[in-house]
């Protein structure tokens, strides 16, 4: 089965006067399947492991991220923070869900617009010789923050099957 990452679903954002029968908290969410050769237990490590996670996680290299806390629990926080094109981003959230090998449920937001959270669901089951991952990101602000939120989460995906098949070969 070939790796593939792709948005499924968009709900656009609800803007005042914009018509009969849109919610005004109606907000811009992404879907992503993607397909690892690895177990769910290996995929969900990616997402928990500080080391494994500043492998994949967002633009650039390793050497540019930093894993400032990672605190894998129903309340336990994380804030990761890279440098990209000579500037510092920085992104933080709470665990809302966490169920080990299988699903985390957490609140995201960047430092520059604290004000607006979104919500990340990652699923991971079992399929075939490997995992089927799920990620759901919504509450999104606009559909700007929706096409750059796609963008980042496919090349980080793509990063993770890298990391994936680089672990096969050693």
């Amino acid at each position: 089965m070939s790796a593939s990452s792709q948005p499924v679903s968009f709900q656009p954002a609800a803007r005042p006067g914009a018509g009969p029968g849109l919610r005004p908290d109606t907000r811009p969410s992404l879907t992503l399947r993607r397909w690892f050769n690895a177990s769910p237990a290996k995929v969900y490590a990616a997402w928990t492991d500080p080391k494994r996670l500043a492998q994949w996680w967002g633009p650039g290299t390793p050497e540019d991220m930093r894993v400032i806390e990672l605190d894998v629990r129903v309340g336990g926080r994380f804030h990761v923070g890279f440098e990209f094109q000579g500037e510092r981003h920085d992104v933080h959230g709470e665990y809302r869900e966490v169920v080990e090998n299988e699903k985390l449920v957490f609140s995201w937001y960047w430092k520059s617009t604290a004000e607006r959270v979104s919500q990340v669901t990652v699923r991971t089951r079992a399929d075939g010789d490997g995992c089927m991952l799920t990620l759901i990101h919504e509450q999104l602000y606009d559909e700007a923050a929706r096409l750059g939120h796609t963008r980042g989460w496919t090349a980080s995906l793509n990063k993770m099957e890298t990391l994936f098949v680089r672990e096969d070969g050693q």
